[in-house]
């Protein structure tokens, strides 16, 4: 059985003043890594691209992005789509609650046109009333619309009805959609996985048509990002694509108006 030492034969004890390891600091704050923007970003459950790419379009000190996730189907159709319409507040309440948001942008290009831009818009505000609000395919009009864009190509990874969908929903929003195409795949798992040479060839084969003035790539899964302005240069046209039009429209609601060099003419404006 061990010892127990009496505070007398204790070597700690008698040996000089005793010293505590626990220190309390006097501290300062500062405005944190969003004291120029805090951009809320609501991503589907089943997306793999948008916050790897968004990581890297903003990249700007000060500028902050933070995520939350909604429950959705891997398989795109407009059924599926249109069942997200009822989890975007609470996606969006997750996200910093009670702390400044100046923008949320909700992730899906597709379910901004089944549920309706203002519907989207509808619902983060009974999460964060009046808040400024984006989607990919608002973005992408107004993008489109500051590129001077008249003859646009859409490139999908969806199926034919969400393809005439989407083209009759711009169409009548004022972009001129002049030619469609598409991967027709409904697994959004998958769509992350398409290789940048499949997104390229189709990309430059529909730039390569006279009436076409700039390529939209929709959808956030699609990995383009990281080949954008390579893709763009040897298109000779603007590139831009969900998860590009996005960020640039995010930051340029909150108020940055920061370059962003490195990832085609739109981020550049």
């Amino acid at each position: 059985m061990s010892e127990l030492l009496s505070p007398s034969q204790d070597p700690g004890v008698g040996a000089g003043p005793v010293r505590d390891a626990y220190a309390r600091f006097d501290f300062s704050l500062d405005a944190g890594i969003a004291r120029r923007a805090a951009i809320g970003l609501v991503v589907l459950a089943t997306d793999h691209t948008i916050e790897y790419e968004w990581r890297r379009l903003l990249a700007i000190d000060g500028v902050a992005f933070y995520e939350s996730r909604i429950a959705n189907s891997a398989e795109i159709t407009a059924e599926t789509l249109a069942q997200m319409d009822g989890g975007i507040p609470a996606a969006v309440e997750l996200i910093r609650p009670g702390e400044r948001l100046d923008v949320v942008a909700f992730g899906c290009t597709s379910a901004s046109m089944v549920l309706g831009e203002e519907r989207v818009f509808e619902r983060i505000r009974e999460a964060r009333p009046g808040v400024a609000c984006t989607t990919p395919i608002t973005a992408a009009r107004i993008a489109l619309t500051a590129l001077g864009a008249r003859g646009v190509a859409l490139l999908t990874p969806y199926e034919r009805t969400i393809n005439d969908a989407m083209a009759a929903y711009l169409r009548a929003r004022g972009v001129d959609i002049v030619r469609v195409g598409s991967f027709e795949h409904r697994d959004d798992n998958e769509v992350a996985r398409i290789e940048r040479a499949s997104i390229e060839h189709a990309v430059l084969t529909l730039a390569a048509d006279p009436a076409v003035d700039a390529v939209f790539v929709s959808c956030t899964s699609l990995r383009i990002v990281d080949a954008l302005a390579d893709i763009e240069a040897r298109a000779g046209k603007p590139v831009l694509s969900s998860n590009h039009a996005l960020a640039w429209h995010a930051l340029r609601l909150a108020g940055i108006d920061d370059p962003v060099p490195g990832f085609g003419s739109l981020l550049m404006r």
